[in-house]
């Protein structure tokens, strides 16, 4: 796939811009995202502004799976299809986004992806995830860096986090990998919340 960034690489400082002074997020363990080569995003989705913060990260531009409704419009094809974004038909297998995404880490490039496949708006912790992210680490060897959205969106106020915890290890098994990524997250969901009892 032919990269497509150009509306992301002009907007990003802009972007970054918000992310510390309009909604005064706080990043952790960026330090465990690699420089380079092929990283798998994946983590909690709490609010649609959760790209934002994602697209604010230090060094590494990420590529996001997105719902192909947001291209149905043609202002929304081309901004979309022009800020590193793969269209994912939800109803269905979706051939085209896996081998889009392959390419992209298959390049080294980073891809963000929302295991639960929609914002939890549940009172559970995490809803339960698909194997997407699971199913392109094993195919491509890239490594899972998980990652936790704490706290709720309030401009000017410092109200929200994104931590990123240690690279998993690619395990061959989707189920137990797929089990483990939902374990390491939702242990540091529940540590997050027991710190702020």
């Amino acid at each position: 796939m032919k990269e497509k960034i150009i509306i992301l690489k002009i907007l990003r400082p802009l972007i970054r811009f918000v992310s510390k002074y309009v909604l005064c997020a706080e990043f952790y363990g960026t330090e465990n995202i690699p420089k380079s080569g092929g990283v798998i995003l994946a983590g909690t989705h709490t609010h649609i502004f959760d790209c934002l913060l994602l697209i604010s990260i230090p060094n590494r531009i990420p590529h996001f799976l997105v719902k192909k409704e947001l291209y149905k419009s043609k202002i929304g094809a081309w901004f979309f299809g022009n800020s590193g974004t793969i269209p994912v038909d939800r109803s269905k297998k979706n051939p085209d986004a896996m081998k889009n995404a392959k390419d992209c880490l298959n390049n080294n490039k980073v891809i963000a992806i929302f295991p639960e496949g929609t914002i939890n708006r549940s009172e559970n912790n995490l809803l339960p995830f698909k194997y997407g992210a699971t199913k392109l680490s094993i195919d491509t060897k890239s490594v899972i860096v998980p990652f936790v959205i704490s706290g709720k969106y309030k401009f000017f106020r410092k109200s929200v986090s994104i931590t990123f915890l240690k690279p998993l290890n690619i395990d061959d098994d989707i189920v137990k990998y797929n089990n483990n990524l939902m374990t390491v997250i939702e242990k540091e969901i529940v540590r997050r919340k027991n710190e702020k009892k």
